[in-house]
């Protein structure tokens, strides 16, 4: 079966006007502190902590925190839908995979006492 010229063309306009909405959604300098491919939701800030990076012979390992006023489903949510397409591949909720690296997503305040709504979502990532 082939494809007329003017489908393919159409498809390829409509990848090529996706482009910007992705960039918009994760542009250049909206990074996870010391994690310069995994993208920080718009609602989340680097905490005061800053990062903790070792860069080893097997990996790197990488830590660092922020926080928002957003929900944990919230967080959840765009990490799902996002980080697939930066090639990383969804195990859990809170936990991808790509290129021999494992990034997890943990959520420390729901173990200790929230300020006023306030969440803090702690990026590991970690050789696999």
């Amino acid at each position: 079966m082939t494809v007329p010229f003017a489908t393919a063309r159409a498809v390829i306009f409509a990848l090529f006007l996706s482009i910007p909405a992705l960039a918009a959604a994760v542009e250049p300098n909206c990074f996870v502190t010391g994690m310069g491919d995994v993208p920080a939701m718009p609602a989340l800030s680097a905490a005061e902590n800053g990062a903790l990076v070792f860069d080893k012979p097997a990996g790197r390992i990488v830590e660092t925190t922020m926080q928002g006023q957003v929900g944990r489903k919230a967080v959840l949510d765009f990490y799902r839908q996002t980080m697939p397409q930066l090639g990383w591949k969804r195990i859990t909720d809170s936990l991808f995979e790509r290129e021999g690296e494992q990034l997890h997503l943990e959520f420390p305040s729901e173990t200790a006492p929230a300020q006023a709504g306030r969440i803090t979502v702690q990026f590991v990532l970690i050789p696999r």
